[in-house]
């Protein structure tokens, strides 16, 4: 058995089975016959979900092999979840990535972001924000934190090494750095929904059981103002509250963005070819809509335009006599194949639940129970979202509740997506504990940060961002959609 395989999990991996068992054989009916098998498959994929006894990943596969050997769903039905469009939106925002860590574009522009924004130590943390959270938007938050952790680690390694040692105020900009890296990289993502897979698992969910289709452009309208304020938020509590440094200007600082800049030599061909299609891409997938009106002859979409980029890398050589692209299939080794799976077996779940009548009784159930207003039920479920993301998957989580979400939002007679967009965008909202995220767990690992430090700022921003959300949910997502 694997190192690491804690008691949790051995414990997770033969309760989710058993509670399979018992469930689909009760000798009672909780909901009824068919949705009552569903919600045995839901109860196993949640106890490995909250365990990752297995990869959550492998846990989306338990739809496509069980809904149809107990006849729940037959195996095309299924199986049509995993290759939903929005899958192929992700894939393309994958492939897209990819080739910007590829060609180390995404270095490039993540420099020259820190080295305009100055050199006094406060300006050096905004600067590590500002592009920590540019570069989620578009690639992984692990993969945006992978890169900007070493040229952090690099500035506070000018404090450790200066004439006073290792001060409290080195100490404070030590950390207001390493949590200012992560939280952007938490954040950044909400602003479009590639930048990270909870966005994507809710636009798939909408649309395939609501037939409700969230483009590129309206999500970023929502999404690119609240991770700004929040990038703000975060600076301000973070350098100003929780960790204030004092300190005078770092001007060594400059000479190792210049340092790495000059590492990376000038920018070359396969860089520039890159960002083009990169540039095309955001441009198509933000004025689509005007280009499907002026030209009636074709029909763009987010997830067509998602794919003709990751297309274009792989054909559009920039070495023609060579045979050199951008992109080689062998490159496709590093991208995140499970998370497509998991969106398959969310979706799937999702549709399971639907078809069985599960949402619409949770949906009877709460329109029986008006004893609290949508305002009051809904922020307590942005409450439970944000800071249950603390201690699972967030993409886990939206997979899970999306659809409990739906249909208290029917029950409340609320438009879906007034519930499901802002306990989404909480989902991403997760700064108090190391295994929330990723860019936590990496700067976590730095050693600059104790766990105790962490939760300090981490605390006062989930309450902080419960109450932005809350915002958001009541002005701004009403007027959108």
């Amino acid at each position: 058995m694997e190192k690491g395989f804690r008691i949790h999990k051995k414990i997770g991996l033969i309760i989710g089975p058993i509670l399979f068992i018992i469930m689909y054989n009760l000798p009672f009916i909780i909901i009824g016959p068919e949705a009552d098998k569903v919600l045995a498959v839901t109860a196993w994929m949640i106890a490995w979900w909250i365990t990752e006894a297995v990869s959550i990943s492998v846990t989306a596969l338990i739809p496509i092999c069980i809904f149809p050997l107990f006849q729940m769903m037959d195996i095309k039905t299924v199986a049509a979840n995993y290759g939903s469009p929005i899958v192929f939106l992700f894939f393309g925002g994958f492939v897209m990535a990819l080739a910007l860590e590829k060609v180390g574009l995404h270095k490039r522009i993540a420099l020259n972001i820190v080295k305009i924004t100055g050199t006094s130590p406060n300006r050096v943390i905004l600067g590590f924000m500002l592009a920590t959270a540019f570069l989620s938007m578009w690639i992984s938050n692990t993969a945006t934190t992978v890169v900007m952790l070493p040229i952090a680690l690099s500035v506070i390694d000018l404090l450790i090494n200066d004439e006073d040692g290792f001060s409290k105020g080195d100490k404070n900009f030590a950390l207001s750095l390493m949590l200012g890296i992560a939280y952007a990289a938490n954040v950044g993502g909400i602003a479009t929904i590639i930048g990270t897979p909870p966005n994507t698992v809710l636009v798939g969910f909408v649309e395939q059981e609501y037939n409700i289709q969230i483009s590129f452009l309206k999500w970023m309208m929502m999404g690119l103002p609240f991770s700004c304020i929040m990038i703000g938020v975060i600076y301000f509590v973070l350098v100003k509250f929780v960790y204030p440094n004092n300190l005078s200007v770092l001007n060594d600082s400059k000479n190792i963005i210049n340092d790495e800049l000059k590492k990376l030599g000038p920018i070359k061909g396969t860089e520039l070819r890159v960002l083009l299609i990169f540039g095309i891409t955001i441009f198509l997938w933000i004025s689509r809509s005007y280009i499907n009106d002026f030209i009636p002859s074709i029909k763009l979409t987010d997830a067509g335009i998602s794919m003709l980029a990751a297309f274009s890398l792989f054909t559009i050589p920039f070495k023609f006599n060579k045979g050199e692209f951008s992109l080689k299939w062998e490159d496709t080794k590093k991208l995140p194949w499970g998370i497509l799976i998991l969106f398959g077996g969310g979706l799937a779940l999702a549709s399971a639940l639907s078809g069985a009548g599960v949402i619409d009784f949770i949906g009877e159930m709460v329109a029986s129970n008006n004893a609290y207003s949508a305002f009051l039920i809904g922020s307590m479920l942005i409450l439970i979202m944000l800071f249950m993301t603390e201690l699972m998957s967030n993409v886990a989580l939206v997979a899970i509740f999306a659809p409990v979400v739906a249909g208290i939002a029917i029950g409340l007679d609320q438009e879906v997506l007034y519930l499901l967009i802002p306990v989404t965008m909480a989902s991403s909202c997760a700064f108090m504990l190391p295994m929330a995220t990723p860019p936590n767990a990496i700067v976590f690992a730095s050693g600059y940060i104790s766990v105790h430090e962490m939760a300090k700022g981490g605390i006062v921003l989930n309450l902080i961002s419960v109450l932005i959300i809350i915002l958001f949910a009541a002005f701004v997502v009403p007027n959108l959609w």
